[in-house]
């Protein structure tokens, strides 16, 4: 943890790269600091997911852009950021004006060409099961090699 999810309509593809904002959302959770100047996300843990939907039906399906001039092409983006408990409501907050900043400055130029919703949501709760293995953490941890 954390996983930021991000399901969106494939039309999407065609018009902006997805990598690069998965690239610049990790970026941004790794300068999120806390009250106390520490980050707030380990690095090892921090999981940037994009899954394009196979199928999709957005609004009237393109009626009012079409009637608009917009091409009909209606896109939606939705990204789900869970986190595990225990960081305060400022540290969520701020958390979620960055990444909202980072996902407005990507999808910009998009959002100027065409209609496209953008839903950014921070969940955190309690879990049931938990269970974590991984090889990624020791990276982060470890002290530097000589050599």
């Amino acid at each position: 943890m954390p996983h930021l999810v991000i399901l969106y309509t494939g039309n999407l593809d065609a018009v902006t790269d997805m990598a690069a904002l998965c690239r610049s959302l990790a970026d941004t959770m790794l300068a999120v600091r806390d009250e106390a100047d520490k980050p707030v996300f380990p690095p090892g843990g921090i999981r940037v997911l994009a899954y394009p939907a196979a199928h999709s039906a957005v609004a009237d399906g393109g009626a009012a852009g079409l009637a608009a001039g917009q091409g009909g092409d209606y896109g939606f983006v939705y990204l789900n950021l869970r986190m595990a408990r225990g960081r305060s409501a400022a540290v969520h907050a701020d958390t979620g004006r960055r990444l909202e900043a980072t996902a407005k400055a990507h999808f910009a130029p998009l959002l100027a060409r065409q209609p496209v919703g953008v839903t950014l949501q921070i969940d955190e709760g309690p879990e049931v099961f938990d269970a974590k293995n991984s090889s990624l953490h020791p990276l982060f941890t470890a002290p530097p090699r000589s050599g």
